[in-house]
Formats: C-alpha cells, structure tokens, sequence
C-alpha cells in the first residue's frame, strides 16, 4: 500500500501555506512537511543560499526530487514551494492527489512576504517581480487545484478549519463511509440550481 499526502499545498510566497499547513494538520490529527525545509536540510544551507551560492536550477533540481519523494511517501500534510508546480514532471506526479490551492492577491501577498524581507526571486525590483511571478504561476496553480481557497483578508484558523471539513469529508466518501461529495472547486461560486 502506498502512503500519500492527505492534502498537498500550493500557491505562491504569501499564501499562507506555512501557517495554514501546520494548523490543517493538528485538525486531521497529522503531521505537516515543507518541501523547502527538505531542501534546505538536505543542503545544509538556507533556499536562499542555494538560489544565491548554486544558482536556481541547482535549487530546482533539489526541490523537484525532494517533492517526489514527499508525494510518494509523507502521509500528511505537505506544502511545496512556490515555483515547484513549474515543474513538468512535478505537475503529472500532482495528478490524482488532492491539491489545495491557497489562492492570494498581489496586494496581500507583497503585504505577507514583505518586500523587503530576503527572498531569492524577489531580489531585484520586489513589486514588479512579485507581479510577475503571480501572473505567470497562476493558471498553473488553477489547473491542479483540486479545491481553491482564498486566503486574503482570512485568519488562517478559519481557512484550516474549512479545509479540514472538506477534506474529512472527501476522505469518508473514498473509504465508503459517508455518500460525501468533492468540495466545490471555488468557494466563492454559489452552486449552480437544481434542475426543474
């Protein structure tokens, strides 16, 4: 039998995934994994280091093994960097998982990241950069979502708990426990009404 995620994490630096992925684990009674802190350990030296010391590919050659091994094995939650879903490969081993997309805007993503905190893509002209970076990422994002949360304006307790209910409930309905349905893929759609 093999051990997979109970929820894997993405979005872009601000989302929440840090925050929200350590509280969406204590809920489903797991554990979470940051596959920047797999990177990083397996490196001896902070991301940002390997971005500046060995260059990005270097960085993404690291981040894409580590993701695998962590789809492939770490029964909990697990958030994946930012750029990781820009990845080919990254992107077909996602299929089948279920996959939250903690989905931000530019303004509390700057807010959160903090334009002038040390981040290795953020370097040079922050704003235009973190723009940037949203634009190219998120149709990406979209197309592996399994579910879509935002997250702006939101406390993390409050999105971890919506996530858990979800989640909870698609994991009942897998097992043949409950005649569950998938989350709506946007919450913020109302559904559509039933037919006449």
């Amino acid at each position: 039998m093999t051990t997979r995620p109970v929820a894997v994490l993405i979005g872009p630096p601000g989302a929440g995934k840090s925050t929200i992925g350590p509280l969406l684990a204590d809920l489903l009674g797991t554990s979470f994994l940051d596959t920047d802190e797999i990177v990083a350990a397996e490196a001896g030296k902070p991301v940002g280091d390997i971005f500046i010391e060995d260059v990005e590919e270097a960085f993404r050659a690291l981040e894409r093994a580590a993701v695998a091994r962590a789809l492939a094995s770490h029964p909990g939650v697990l958030g994946l960097g930012g750029g990781a879903v820009l990845d080919e490969g990254t992107r077909k081993l996602l299929a089948g998982h279920r996959v939250v997309y903690l989905r931000t805007g530019f303004a509390a993503a700057a807010r959160r990241v903090g334009l002038g905190a040390p981040r290795p893509l953020l370097a040079v002209n922050p704003r235009a950069q973190l723009k940037e970076l949203l634009e190219q990422r998120l149709p990406i994002y979209e197309s592996l979502a399994w579910v879509t949360t935002d997250t702006d304006d939101r406390e993390p307790a409050e999105i971890a708990g919506e996530l858990a209910a979800a989640l909870a409930a698609e994991m009942a309905a897998e097992s043949g426990e409950g005649a569950g349905t998938s989350p709506d893929p946007d919450p913020g759609v109302p559904p559509d009404p039933p037919a006449p």
